[in-house]
């Protein structure tokens, strides 16, 4: 077996976070692939957003923020996200020299030898002094579990695989969640389906009027307070509520967007509530959120009892040669940039042999 190749700081991700760190290690005098290497198991640029179904074109996505350094400009709102996204990335990548590597998937992270963490992969080992964690929560789709569910004989799928309304015409559609996917892909399905319902498990919350800075912080406080306890982070948007927007007016007016109580049971034709209530359906649309993509980290040992990771800013409190980009505060576009820049300040520190900040 080939020996570890050496490097002081292996970067996970090259979504929104961890190019976010990686222009920040090369900025502060770190070179690619000499001090730090990117590594990232997609098949090209553009992280996440590269997997985004073609009908979410960039004007319908929100608070999309620039990557530092170079900014986003003159983007066609009625072009897919995906394709804006991602030729951004790729630009980004090649005018910093990034040098990401993929297709590359981390297998596990462990302890090494002499302090240092072993990061595996099949095309090698690298040994690092430190360690950002940007991998998003996309290859982890949430899929809760409901009685009857094996039993349905209509499609399900999950946010992670919908390509677009065109498929689902005739067809009558539940979707779950009350996040922003399930209200797009009900606003998009309507028009094509032969009915929609919506059921959440929670009332949904719209937010009117500007979403100011103030707001901003005090949402991010919310989620950062849970990471602080170790607990599994919420989204964002589960404390901000949903912007009440023309569509989502429209919406609420037509009636696509009434939402029911969650059902309690699947049965073969259609979802079924306690009290007798019942919808048939031909598919159930999971539009119910993703998880932290952390199972690589396991033989690290960072997790709490609680199930979440415990945070003090971007470093893991069970290992200060960790961070965790994209995780619970840091998961908006924004948060991901002004993480990047704690983490690499944090672990300059930590290589330097300086105390690190409690």
């Amino acid at each position: 077996m080939n020996a570890a190749r050496e490097v002081e700081v292996v970067v996970i991700g090259a979504g929104q976070a961890g190019l976010s760190a990686a222009y920040h290690l090369r900025r502060t005098g770190f070179e690619p692939d000499r001090d730090f290497v990117v590594l990232d198991h997609s098949p090209g640029p553009g992280g996440a957003w590269q997997f985004r179904w073609p009908s979410l074109t960039f004007g319908k996505v929100h608070g999309m923020h620039a990557l530092p350094g170079m900014e986003l400009t003159d983007a066609d709102p009625a072009r897919p996200s995906s394709e804006v996204v991602r030729e951004y990335f790729d630009r980004y990548e090649r005018a910093f020299g990034l040098r990401v590597r993929r297709p590359v998937d981390v297998r596990a992270v462990r302890e090494g030898t002499a302090g240092r963490l072993l990061v595996e992969t099949p095309d090698g080992t690298w040994a690092a002094r430190a360690l950002i964690n940007a991998t998003g929560t996309w290859d982890r789709p949430f899929w809760p579990r409901y009685p009857g569910q094996e039993t349905f004989r209509g499609r399900q799928l999950h946010t992670a695989q919908y390509a677009g309304p065109e498929e689902f015409a005739g067809r009558r559609v539940v979707v779950v969640g009350g996040g922003a996917s399930g209200t797009q892909h009900l606003l998009e399905l309507a028009p094509y389906a032969a009915a929609t319902t919506w059921v959440t498990r929670r009332p949904p919350v719209f937010r009117e009027g500007p979403f100011d800075q103030d707001a901003g912080r005090a949402a991010v406080a919310l989620v950062e307070e849970r990471v602080r306890q170790g607990l599994p982070p919420r989204s964002v948007v589960s404390v901000t509520g949903l912007p009440l927007n023309d569509a989502i007016r429209r919406g609420l007016a037509e009636g696509v967007l009434d939402r029911r109580p969650m059902f309690d049971r699947v049965v073969p034709d259609g979802v079924e509530w306690r009290d007798g209530r019942k919808v048939v359906a031909d598919v159930i649309l999971w539009a119910t959120g993703f998880r932290a993509a952390l199972d690589h980290l396991a033989p690290l040992g960072l997790r709490e009892p609680s199930g979440g990771i415990r945070l003090e800013g971007t470093r893991a409190v069970a290992d200060p040669r960790v961070h965790l980009l994209g995780y619970g505060p840091s998961a908006s576009t924004i948060g991901a940039n002004r993480a990047g820049r704690a983490a690499v300040r944090d672990i300059r520190r930590l290589l330097a042999g300086e105390p690190v900040a409690a």
